[in-house]
Parts: C-alpha cells; structure tokens; sequence
C-alpha cells in the first residue's frame, strides 16, 4: 500500500519569534509493503506542540546538540496502527510515539506507547498523561520533595505542565499560587483547578511589583518554587524562599524567542540561596522516560476519579503546525496546545 506523507522540514534557526518561514512543507511517498519485522505503519491523529522545540532551535548544545536543519521537526505523535508487522500492534491500535510533525510514520515497536481510548481520550497521551505530566509528576514530587502544607508557587500555571502541578499540589495538600497572563487563565486556575490565589504576571511586570504581589499572596513565604517562565517572575520569587525552599526549573519561556543565545540578566541571588540553604534544580521529563507506568498508576484514577482536570487547545489542520507553536509564544493556548491533523 503506498500512500502520500506531508512533514514538516525544519529549515532555517529563528533568531527571535518562530514562523512557517522557517519550515518548509514536503511530500513523500511511504509503502507499507516495505515494514520491517516488528514495524507498524501509524496514521497521525494527533500531534503535539511544546515550548521545548524552541530550546532545540538554539544554536548552542542544551541538553542535546541543536536540533538538524533539513529534517523532519521532532515531536509527539498520537495515531492509529493501519499497517503491521509487529506481534505486539495490531491494525486499529492507538499508539504515542515521537516520530515528529508528518502524517504517517514507520514506527518500530518498542518505541510505541499502547493506548487504552476507554481509559481517557487518546488525545490525553500527548498531555495530562503523556510527558509534560511526567515532567509535572516526578518533578514535583521527586525532584521537588513536596510536602503537605507546602507554600507552592508556579508559573505558566495554565500550560500543560503547569496546570498538572498545580493540581497534584493541591491533591497532596498544599497552598498553591498559579501565575498566568489573561483573567480566562486565572478564572480556569481558581474556579476549576483549585488555586488558592493567582496573580497576572502583565499587571506586575517590574520586579518590585511582582515580589509585592507574591508577598501578598504567599505572606509565610514560598517552599517550591515551579518555574516554566523564567524572567522577573523568578527573579521575585528570590525574594520570598523559605529555608531549604525548593526550586525546579521546567522551562524559561519568556527568554525562548530573544534569550537563548544571549540570555537576560536578572538579579543575583545566590546570596539568597545560601541564607535560606534552598536548593534549585533542572528537570527535564526525559529524566523520568522509563517510569511512566508507575506515574500513570496514580494519575490515571485521579483522572478517572474526577479529581485530575485538564484542558487542550487544539487546532485543527496538519498545515497550521508552525502557526501553533508560535502561538505558544504569545500566549494563546490554555492546557496543552495540540494540532488535529
């Protein structure tokens, strides 16, 4: 069977905001006669968006070398298995793999995820229980040492990490402040997460007002500290840790676009560091690849339960992928951005 694939060529590194210029659209032909022994034939249905992709455009080594112009863009696939010589897949199974923004994928299978469809909307794999909820697990968990009745703080609190870690704060009982920048994204922490307070980052943009308005907040201080923002905001944040405060760094979006190559400086607070004996650490979800059956163990009857809620905003159309991640930048997703192909 041979059928036409569109992908998505990553062409050219940004040197600020990301657009479809710096992609280039491209047809190829794939046969799924031609599968190897323990290969499957997917069909994307769904593929996912992530502030990360924009790290991966930096010129310098991160925590890989730059991602390679020329090739298709990196990034998670939800489909469906419509060709298969796997003893493990068969046709009509839901899978979650990386294999990047094109519409098919030959995919070995052991790098395929099986999915349950009546478990949760498959959708889910790429999401609330996909990676940015492992990252949000075990980061706050494990990495965080997250206690009852910590003092909880995290930016892009309405992003897709951010809204899980703001939920599983306060399912292990904690105070939690979300950080977003429009009043939906705040009414969505309060109303249907559970925050117990929230401040919009654009009304506080200098570091004087955002440390006034964390303290207000957090009078007692700030224990965990779950940062996808960076900037300002973290360099308030400095002003309030408690000791031996934790705090995890998850992402930097607000220097993605302009600060990758030449970084903003902020404050210097190690000072601070070492009054309070806190502690700061990277986290990547990569970290935690081989542990996500026993993420989804506790995760999935939270969410079967009612008690883990989540929201995807989701595109419709495989062309709009270049569009939907620089809407990330700008603030137009709330919960996980998805395209629909």
């Amino acid at each position: 069977m041979k059928i036409t694939n569109k992908q998505w060529i990553y062409t050219e590194r940004p040197s600020g905001q990301i657009g479809e210029e710096h992609y280039k659209l491209n047809v190829e032909e794939l046969n799924s006669d031609n599968l190897n022994e323990g290969e499957v034939l997917v069909k994307a249905l769904y593929l996912s968006v992530d502030p990360y992709m924009r790290i991966q455009q930096s010129t310098h080594n991160t925590w890989e070398k730059p991602h390679s112009l020329g090739i298709v863009q990196g990034g998670g696939m939800v489909g469906e298995v419509i060709a298969s010589r796997s003893t493990k897949l068969k046709n009509g199974d839901f899978v979650n793999c990386y294999k990047g923004w094109q519409q098919f994928a030959i995919v070995q299978e052991n790098e395929a995820r099986l999915l349950n469809p009546e478990v949760a909307p498959i959708s889910t794999a790429l999401g609330v229980l996909g990676m940015p909820a492992r990252v949000a697990y075990f980061g706050l968990l494990e990495a965080g040492k997250l206690k009852k009745e910590d003092t909880v703080v995290v930016s892009g609190a309405a992003g897709a990490v951010g809204s899980t870690v703001v939920q599983i704060a306060k399912i292990k009982g904690c105070k939690v402040i979300g950080i977003a920048g429009t009043q939906e994204k705040l009414d969505f922490l309060t109303d249907e997460l559970g925050a117990d307070a929230v401040i919009n980052y654009k009304e506080h943009r200098s570091l004087e007002e955002m440390t006034a308005a964390l303290n207000n907040a957090a009078p007692n201080g700030i224990d965990v500290y779950y940062d996808n923002v960076g900037g300002v905001i973290t360099d308030a944040v400095f002003n309030l840790i408690n000791h031996k405060a934790r705090i995890l760094i998850c992402g930097q979006i607000s220097q993605y676009n302009h600060g990758l190559e030449t970084p903003e400086l902020g404050p210097r607070f190690l000072h601070k560091m070492l009054y309070t004996r806190a502690t700061i650490q990277g986290i990547l979800s990569r970290d935690y690849n081989d542990r996500m059956e026993e993420m989804l163990a506790e995760m999935g009857p939270w969410l079967k339960e009612g008690k883990l809620k989540y929201k995807e905003t989701i595109l419709d159309g495989f062309d709009n992928l270049p569009k939907a991640l620089a809407g990330m930048f700008e603030g137009v997703n709330t919960g996980k951005m998805i395209v629909k192909v």
